[in-house]
This record gives C-alpha cells, sequence and structure tokens, in this order.
C-alpha cells in the first residue's frame, strides 16, 4: 500500500510533458546541396520552423549527400528507407515519360514563368499524377537556379560546336545526357560530391550548374571560366514519401507543408539575390565569364529535342501549356 501511494505521490508532483515529448516521428532529409548553398540552408530553416511548431517530428538535415548518394534518394523514399528529398524533375520523368518536357533545355523565361507553372493549375496536375503514380507527395517547390557552363580552362565558345569533345559532368539519367547534347559536350555521368576532385585532377574539363551552387561548393577554385549559356531554369521539390505522410496526423502534415512553403520561398528570395550579383563576383575571384549569343544553342535544342525518341513520349498537351503560362 505503501508503495502505492508513493507513485501516486511522484505521478501528482510530475510535470504534464508535451505529446511530443513521448514519441517524435524523425524525418530525415537527404540532399545533395552542399551545406552552404541555399537549398540546404532553406531545409535547415524547414527543420527549425516544424521543430517550433512542436508537432512531434524530429527533423534531421543531410546535405552533400551524406545519407543517400544523390540518384538513390527517390528509390529510397518508394522503399521507405527515407523520409524527405530535395526532388527534381529529372527522377521523377525517369519513371513518368510523359513529365520529361519539364527537363527541356530552355523551357522556362525566366524565374516569374517557373513559378506562374509550379504554383498554378499545371502545379497541382502535377504534383498528383507524382503523388498517384510514385507514390510521392511534393509540400512546395523550390528555385533551384539558372544552370550555366563552367570550365576547367578557358577556351572561346560561340556555340555548341565549341564545346565538342569537352568532359562535362552531368547528373546520371537519360535526360540529362540529351541535355548535354544540346550543349554539344560529352556527358559524364556524376554526383556532385565528386565533381571538385573531378575537375582538380583534369578527370571532367567542366560541369554544368546554378552559379549559387558553383559558389557554394568552390568550383571557382578548380575553374578558368563560366559560360553563360542559361540553358535551364530548374524547379526542386520538397518531396515526402507517400507511406510515411498517410501516417502523419493532419497538424504534422500541415506543420511540414507550411515549414515547406516557408523553405522555398527563402531559398528562392536568396538565390534570386545572390544570382544578381555573383557574376561579378566570380570575375572578382579570376574567373572569366562569357556571354555567347544563345541563338546556336537554342537551335540545337529544338533539333535534338525534335528528333530523340525519348521526346516523342512527352505529354504535348501540358508541354503547350506551359509555353502559354503567363
Amino acid at each position: 500500500m505503501l508503495n502505492r501511494r508513493l507513485l501516486l505521490a511522484a505521478s501528482a508532483a510530475a510535470p504534464l510533458l508535451p505529446r511530443a515529448a513521448f514519441a517524435e516521428i524523425s524525418v530525415r532529409i537527404s540532399t545533395a546541396a552542399p551545406p552552404s548553398d541555399f537549398l540546404a540552408k532553406a531545409c535547415e530553416a524547414m527543420k527549425a520552423e516544424v521543430e517550433r511548431a512542436n508537432a512531434g517530428l524530429a527533423v534531421s538535415v543531410h546535405p552533400a549527400s551524406s545519407l543517400f548518394k544523390q540518384g538513390t534518394e527517390v528509390p529510397a523514399l518508394q522503399r521507405g528507407n527515407l523520409e524527405m528529398s530535395t526532388m527534381t524533375t529529372f527522377e521523377v520523368a525517369q519513371q513518368i515519360p510523359s513529365l520529361g518536357f519539364l527537363n527541356r533545355a530552355y523551357l522556362f523565361r525566366d524565374h516569374a514563368h517557373l513559378r506562374h507553372v509550379f504554383d498554378g493549375p499545371i502545379g497541382a496536375e502535377y504534383r498528383k499524377i507524382v503523388a498517384e503514380q510514385m507514390g510521392i507527395v511534393i509540400l512546395s517547390t523550390a528555385y533551384l537556379g539558372t544552370r550555366q557552363v563552367a570550365l576547367r580552362s578557358k577556351r572561346k565558345v560561340s556555340g555548341p560546336a565549341d564545346l565538342a569533345g569537352v568532359k562535362m559532368r552531368m547528373p546520371a539519367g537519360p535526360d540529362w545526357l540529351l541535355l548535354g547534347r544540346v550543349l554539344g559536350v560529352s556527358p559524364v555521368p556524376m554526383g556532385m560530391p565528386e565533381v571538385y576532385l573531378a575537375l582538380k585532377t583534369g578527370t571532367i574539363d567542366g560541369q554544368e550548374n546554378p552559379l549559387s551552387v558553383f559558389s557554394a561548393a568552390k568550383l571557382y577554385e578548380v575553374s578558368e571560366q563560366i559560360v553563360l549559356t542559361a540553358h535551364m531554369l530548374q524547379p526542386v521539390f520538397f518531396s515526402f514519401a507517400k507511406p510515411a505522410w498517410d501516417k502523419l496526423t493532419s497538424a504534422q502534415q500541415a506543420a511540414l507543408t507550411q515549414a515547406a512553403q516557408n523553405a522555398a520561398k527563402q531559398n528562392d528570395e536568396g538565390r534570386l539575390a545572390d544570382e544578381r550579383s555573383i557574376a561579378e563576383v566570380m570575375k572578382g575571384r579570376g574567373v572569366q565569364v562569357d556571354s555567347p549569343d544563345l541563338t546556336p544553342f537554342r537551335q540545337l535544342a529544338d533539333k535534338v529535342y525534335g528528333e530523340d525518341a525519348g521526346a516523342k513520349a512527352w505529354d504535348a498537351a501540358m508541354a503547350r501549356r506551359v509555353n502559354e503560362t503567363g
């Protein structure tokens, strides 16, 4: 009897703990972005906001492919081995070829066009297809930047013909290799964390990335030239494994969605501000920055995509709606 009274007294004296203290659900975010890039910083901002919401979620961020190698995150989401990643349109198109048109060079006119597409009806339709066919929930869309060519050694570049034979690092996947053909290069599939050393040793002659990523990864230390090809304005998605998502409470889903949307906004604002000045910053670091006439690149893009068998699987009507979006 005495022991029972002591237990009751101890229970009454113990402070009431929030529900999150008893059973937090782990949410791991895997991204290839280096820690200093805006996308990785946005993931950290999302983590902080979700934790402030005290919704019973413990978020951890794993940048620079430190948890899963670049290209393996989507299968990990689908196998139930990972909760979140920063997924790209290229990864979606590998499983849903009809959506591959979003990987086309020179598709988006500017950041506003990209936002109108993904924040409007087309974006809603895209998210629905991905959830139903891939089992992945897109929480928000962020701007990864405008991709530019950077070379280990200087050369005169007036068009794709001047890049013939250049060993250019590209992420793995058929649509990336197709993009390499648009640039006129010899594509070399490679994960982002390997690029710095590959440039330093001469394993590759160049790479293409948004300049903010180029800067964050310190690729200016192993590159002599930037060629402003502006061949792609690239979206990236804060994405969640649907089976894990469906197990969350509505409050947890709301907290994650709001945080992901705020994180995407933070990413876009920071990256756009950075892009307005970064070319001059790179010049200050001794990197030559060239702005060629893009007409030859656009013409080759039309030819390559017009002849490619894979492009014939694209949803032409949806692609036309993207082009017509204001």
